[in-house]
């Protein structure tokens, strides 16, 4: 029987290539024509780019960008480049890194991979909790560039890991780090969605967002949930931290364009809160691993900027877990599990 050599693949989601308009737009383009992150049929799709957001948001895309590059370039490709480096540090295995949108390029990376003499390879797409749009892209890309280099190549997943022990230890370990003693309220502020690609995910067809409670009742569908999933890890780091009902929160961040997005939004709670008495808060975004623009500056500065104009006194971003040793130890474990159920 032929051997097989253990080869891990990290993918997260990708960075332009500069803060400039030209490449800010070229970055957008390809994310957005991606038909998992835009589901419509590819000529409305190409027409709801090129007319309706390529010609205004790239500029304002750049200068949110500027606000948070860092003389190496990307923040977010500087955090994953550091945990493929500390991950590799603790396995026998080759460690590479790939964005499923801009550089390194996934069919590099499993080039690279190649070389180094590995034929079974372990993808983990860096997103703890299902979605189309980030999970199953990167599976389906990964996939395709694996079939263009070597069809003998084994390719296995790691699954989602929203609700793993050693995950959520990690994440609350690092809650715990950073809030402070005279935060009011820790808010969970995750990656919106919209609703009906959590209806499109759902394989009964009439379970997500069609029954009340949905996210409490068992079912299939939850395997595929991301709004199902996001409040596990919230409830899950809650009871590491022993926080009552009232002492944290769920929103969602980053929503673009007119559909029905998933609610409630971080950025009219940050509005809000403060006429409900809270003047300290803390926000984590467990949807990252690795900061990026959407922590530090949608939260860390804009979310910051607007907290306080509302009349909030102190707002704390919890990082990312980046390449913190409790998260690098998960991943090791992960990686040297024989079967693919993270533990």
């Amino acid at each position: 029987m032929p051997t097989h050599t253990r080869g891990v693949l990290l993918v997260n989601l990708g960075s332009p290539a500069s803060t400039s308009v030209a490449d800010v737009r070229r970055y957008l383009h390809e994310f957005l024509m991606d038909p998992f992150v835009i589901d419509s049929p590819w000529l409305i799709r190409k027409l709801i780019v090129s007319l309706f957001i390529l010609p205004f948001r790239p500029r304002a895309t750049a200068r949110a960008y500027r606000r948070i590059w860092e003389p190496t370039g990307s923040p977010l490709l500087r955090h994953s480049a550091a945990l493929r480096d500390a991950l590799a540090a603790r396995t026998d295995s080759p460690v590479e890194l790939a964005m499923r949108y801009g550089r390194p390029s996934i069919g590099d990376a499993l080039k690279r991979l190649s070389q180094a003499g590995a034929n079974d390879i372990l993808l983990i797409a860096l997103y703890p909790h299902h979605a189309d749009s980030t999970r199953t892209t990167t599976i389906e890309a990964t996939r395709d560039q694996l079939k263009r280099l070597d069809a003998t190549a084994r390719l296995r997943v790691l699954p989602p890991f929203y609700a793993e022990p050693s995950y959520l230890r990690a994440l609350a370990a690092s809650v715990r780090q950073h809030m402070p003693a005279k935060s009011q309220l820790l808010l969970f502020s995750y990656h919106g969605l919209p609703e009906r690609h959590l209806r499109s995910a759902d394989p009964t067809g009439g379970h997500c967002l069609q029954q009340a409670n949905c996210c409490e009742t068992p079912s299939s569908a939850h395997a595929t949930c991301y709004r199902h999933q996001v409040f596990a890890t919230s409830r899950g780091v809650a009871g590491h931290l022993q926080l009552r009902p009232d002492q944290w929160r769920v929103s969602f961040q980053s929503r673009l364009g007119r559909l029905p997005w998933l609610a409630p939004f971080t950025d009219t709670l940050l509005e809000s809160l403060p006429r409900e008495g809270i003047r300290h808060l803390t926000v984590v975004c467990p949807a990252f691993v690795a900061d990026n623009l959407e922590t530090l500056e949608e939260i860390a500065i804009r979310g910051r900027e607007q907290f306080l104009a509302a009349g909030g006194e102190s707002l704390t971003l919890v990082p990312c877990l980046n390449d913190d040793a409790l998260w690098v130890n998960a991943l090791q474990r992960w990686c040297e599990a024989e079967s693919l159920d993270a533990n």
